[in-house]
């Protein structure tokens, strides 16, 4: 939890309150349905919550906005940035239903209003978004193909629409295919080790109706 605080400092006592309850109830959770590998719960704030908020630093999202997080599996990304963005609107999608079932509860449980969760593949999802988030669930090729007519038309934010990936280790073959991607090093905000190989992965996706 300090971790979180020491590069977030602004957070309001809600937020504060929501992230503490975390772990606890992905503890509860964990030990029902295994969403989160056994090793990195009780990492869960610096490999799980602060890697998930990594991509506030490299955009904060606007009030209004709309962020699909594409194989969220237990919550990740999409639950810590919607804590950070209340006002933000986040659907989160995974093909297996049990971690779905997880999402939901945690939801319920911190009363994260601005969260809809589904158990449902990325290709039949409807909708447009400012930004689709994930981590490392397929190489890019693929991922793209899944999200790319889900991009919202109307630009709300400095960084233009797209996909914002987090992803670690050599990324110069899987972004071959993706001139525009712009890599941000995670070790450029945060101090720990774990995050040396880490990384934001941007790539501006045009709005195909």
């Amino acid at each position: 939890m300090d971790k979180v605080l020491k590069y977030f400092e602004n957070l309001s006592n809600t937020q504060v309150e929501q992230i503490s309850k975390l772990k606890d109830i992905f503890i509860y959770w964990n030990a029902q349905i295994n969403v989160i590998s056994r090793k990195d719960i009780d990492e869960l704030y610096l490999r799980h919550v602060l890697h998930s908020l990594g991509i506030a630093k490299v955009q904060e999202f606007k009030p209004g906005s709309k962020i699909l997080d594409v194989g969220t599996g237990g919550g990740f990304p999409g639950i810590p940035l919607a804590i950070l963005f209340p006002e933000s609107d986040f659907y989160l999608v995974d093909s297996i239903g049990k971690k779905i079932k997880v999402v939901k509860t945690v939801a319920d449980e911190l009363g994260l209003k601005n969260i809809k969760a589904e158990h449902i593949r990325a290709e039949k999802v409807k909708g447009e978004f400012d930004f689709i988030v994930s981590r490392a669930v397929t190489n890019m090729d693929d991922f793209v193909k899944w999200t790319k007519k889900k991009i919202a038309k109307k630009q709300n934010h400095e960084l233009k629409n797209g996909i914002l990936y987090l992803k670690g280790g050599d990324l110069t073959e899987e972004l071959k295919n993706f001139p525009k991607a712009t890599i941000y090093n995670l070790t450029d905000y945060f101090n720990e080790e774990f995050f040396e190989t880490k990384k934001v992965v941007h790539i501006p996706l045009k709005f195909k109706p």
